[in-house]
């Protein structure tokens, strides 16, 4: 009688520490600027000296899921530029919303009291990339994140993949090409309804693989091509643009591979870039400058492989903490601007915005992590119709709008796991980035896997694709 009654004892505690373990508390609410009334986007909102996170979409809203060991601590709602909304998990009532107010630094007295401190806007950056050994991992972590990959273009959604994901770095010093990974976990959504000319990525492919320069789509015919090839070609155009490791491990990546061969804030970052500082804000107490970023005499290039991604000039904003010159946020876009890739720009893609990246990070133990990544560009699909012959403009018009489609990728990275034995199992799995392979939903999974909220409109977009999809597949 006595063993059974320890049985259930330890039974009982048991699952309660399961219940405990796995209680889940999902706080949503919306954010909003106290002077406009208006939303406000990417604001970050996070458990305080936890890695669990998230951001506000387009209108402000967001939902995030909070392990229940982490009730009693206090969940923080801060953005650039305004004062921080604190407050216990526990008692955070989502049902009115958070009006944060504006809160700026006064450059003036910012620079009197900054006699020994860099003063220039290059001058800064320059001290901040010089500081990257020091706040960015020195050991190797992992991070868990959720992907959203979408194409559309002018009028609505063509492709979704929706993903949880976890990267692996061995540190900053470290390589990334050889010392940097990428796993797709999970799928959530996986549509595709691109309207994709695979003669067009078919002659593209056959050009870089086996430098058959002087093939054109319109001499192919696709009946004496075997579809194998044709959907080899189409991935392979697809990963040569939108593929994960060109995003961790190419030049984009400013920050992480600054201290690469070539890299696009490395050594030579002022023959293509200036910098001028604006003024200085605050974000969460703390001041950081606001830095705008400016051509430099040289034009800017990626060195992309298969792709001209030369002939740009850089245009966006740095953000950099004052106190220990880490990088807070980057916004960054490549413009057109050589003759040649001007050109080819509007031709293509009728913009001379090539590449749109936004890049923020968060402080865990001393350290900076990547939060938030944002990467758009243009994806050529098709050839179009060059002939010289008079078409039907609606037919016209129609061929112009599927040229090309607006790629955009986000990733939220939800947890940072830098516990040695743990980092050590992962990388004895295999690993693969690659987002365009379709594996079955896991409802158990997803249940508690924080994710970016979708806006209003994605909302819509999404929802119509969805049905698309399925008509599609009946």
């Amino acid at each position: 009688m006595r063993l059974s009654f320890l049985k259930y004892f330890f039974s009982a505690t048991l699952c309660l520490l399961s219940l405990q373990l796995f209680s889940q508390t999902e706080i949503k609410g919306k954010v909003v600027d106290f002077t406009q009334l208006l939303p406000i986007e990417s604001a970050s909102v996070y458990v305080q000296n936890s890695t669990i996170g998230t951001i506000t979409n387009t209108d402000g809203k967001f939902s995030l899921t909070v392990p229940e060991k982490y009730v009693n601590d206090t969940l923080v709602i801060s953005s650039i530029g305004f004062k921080s909304y604190k407050t216990p998990v526990k008692d955070f009532d989502g049902s009115a919303d958070i009006f944060l107010e504006e809160d700026i630094a006064s450059l003036d007295e910012v620079m009197i009291i900054a006699e020994t401190r860099p003063k220039t806007g290059n001058e800064i950056v320059l001290r901040a990339i010089e500081e990257l050994p020091d706040n960015l991992p020195e050991q190797p972590y992992l991070q868990k994140g959720f992907l959203r990959h979408k194409e559309r273009n002018k009028k609505e959604f063509k492709w979704l993949i929706e993903a949880a994901l976890t990267l692996y770095d061995s540190s900053y010093a470290s390589g990334a090409k050889e010392n940097l990974q990428v796993n797709i976990d999970e799928i959530r959504k996986s549509y595709d309804l691109r309207d994709v000319d695979s003669l067009f990525a078919y002659t593209s492919y056959l050009k870089y693989h086996e430098h058959k320069v002087n093939i054109k789509s319109k001499t192919l015919r696709r009946d004496t091509i075997e579809t194998a090839s044709l959907v080899k070609a189409i991935k392979w155009n697809d990963e040569r643009v939108n593929g994960l490791d060109n995003l961790f491990k190419g030049k984009l990546s400013l920050i992480r591979n600054a201290n690469a061969t070539g890299a696009l804030f490395g050594e030579d970052v002022l023959k293509t870039h200036q910098f001028t500082l604006d003024t200085v804000l605050v974000d969460n107490d703390r001041k950081l400058y606001k830095i705008k970023i400016l051509k430099g005499e040289d034009y800017v290039g990626l060195n992309t492989k298969n792709i001209y991604n030369e002939g740009f000039e850089p245009k966006g904003w740095l953000y950099i903490y004052w106190d220990n010159y880490a990088f807070k946020k980057i916004e960054y876009e490549l413009v057109a601007a050589s003759t040649a890739q001007k050109r080819r720009s509007k031709s293509l893609f009728d913009t001379l915005v090539n590449h749109k990246l936004e890049l923020t990070y968060k402080e865990y133990n001393d350290k900076m992590y990547p939060s938030y990544i944002y990467y758009e560009t243009p994806k050529l699909v098709q050839v179009g119709n060059r002939s010289s012959d008079k078409i039907d403009e609606e037919k016209a018009q129609a061929d112009k709008e599927e040229q090309f489609y607006y790629t955009v990728q986000e990733i939220l990275f939800t947890e940072i796991v830098d516990d040695p034995l743990q980092v050590q199992q992962a990388t004895q799995n295999n690993w693969s980035s690659d987002i365009f392979v379709s594996r079955p939903y896991n409802a158990t999974f997803w249940k508690s896997y924080n994710v970016l909220l979708e806006s209003n409109e994605e909302e819509q977009l999404i929802q119509d694709l969805s049905k698309r999809a399925s008509l599609f597949k009946q």
